[in-house]
């Protein structure tokens, strides 16, 4: 081998793609853009998408489904992956440490997919039923996540006092009653003064 002979490997580069150089290249005279047209001019592509202004394939079709914000901050972990966390007890600190899932996942579940190795811990993760059966299997234990039944950014409800609806009903019937006995006595005294 001398430095005259040296040269890049076979494939590794290609020549670059010179256009306007003649018919013979192939790429000669329109340089491959064709006659005329918004597309044989300088920029003259469109954005993905676009039919020319009329209403769009994906405007024209109705809207599907939605994206749950749950489903968003929840992942799915194999049982086969748990082997890779280094931690006794896995939760969801454990999991993104071991980068199984990532920062901004705030729920998991564990999935039966291969072979749980050693005994864990699983705690405050959501677990299949074939996937407890696997960990418990291996000696390891599942330590149920505790539901949260209020919903986030709604404030809790105040205890409302014990008696204070009774009392209100009580003195409504009081006030009723006496409105009763009132209507009572004018229409007697009217009566009254009629029969005089």
């Amino acid at each position: 081998m001398q430095l005259n002979t040296l040269s890049p490997a076979p494939g590794s580069t290609k020549a670059r793609k010179r256009v306007g150089r003649g018919i013979g290249s192939g790429w000669g005279k329109t340089c491959g853009t064709g006659h005329k047209g918004q597309k044989s001019r300088t920029g003259g592509t469109v954005r993905p998408g676009f039919e020319g202004g009329q209403m769009p394939l994906q405007m024209r079709l109705p809207k599907y489904g939605f994206s749950s914000r749950i489903g968003r901050k929840t992942a799915e972990v194999r049982t086969s992956e748990l082997n890779q966390v280094d931690a006794d007890v896995i939760t969801v600190e454990a999991l993104r440490k071991a980068n199984l899932i990532t920062a901004n996942i705030t729920r998991v579940k564990v999935m039966l997919s291969g072979d749980v190795t050693k005994a864990v811990t699983v705690d405050g993760l959501g677990v299949t039923k074939g996937a407890r059966v696997a960990i418990e299997a291996a000696g390891g234990k599942i330590i149920e996540a505790t539901p949260v039944d209020e919903k986030p950014g709604k404030l809790a409800k105040k205890p409302a006092k014990a008696g204070a609806k009774t009392e209100t009903k009580k003195v409504a019937k009081a006030e009723g009653s006496a409105k009763e006995k009132r209507a009572e006595v004018s229409s007697d005294n009217s009566g009254e003064i009629e029969a005089e």
